[in-house]
């Protein structure tokens, strides 16, 4: 089995405040059915805010910043037995948050 990473960019998921309960209710619908069908790993939202970067050295900046560049909004770690059933999920994500998601393979970490 492959894990893979859905995620979708913080800019890209323009809904109307009125709409993000039917959005929110429809994306848990996909969550729901992945936790069904067992390839649910693990996922969330992430809120609008700058990052925190900690360099090599420890020390610790601010941003980037969500204004300025993509930042990850959201994501989703499925483990299914191919990149063509990512797909599939992803579509279902994307439809569900109204929004493009990208999808991308985790390297495989023994120890993870």
């Amino acid at each position: 089995m492959k894990r893979f990473l859905i995620s979708f960019d913080d800019g890209t998921m323009i809904i109307p405040e009125d709409e993000m309960p039917e959005v929110g209710e429809a994306s848990h619908q996909v969550v729901r059915e992945a936790k069904a069908a067992g390839v649910w790993i693990f996922g969330g939202g992430l809120l609008s805010q700058r990052a925190s970067i900690v360099a090599t050295d420890g020390t610790v900046s601010e941003g980037p910043f969500p204004e300025t560049k993509a930042v990850v909004g959201g994501f989703s770690i499925i483990e299914v037995p191919s990149r063509e059933e990512a797909l599939m999920w992803a579509g279902k994500l994307a439809a569900a948050c109204r929004c493009a998601q990208e999808v991308r393979e985790l390297g495989y970490d023994p120890e993870s």
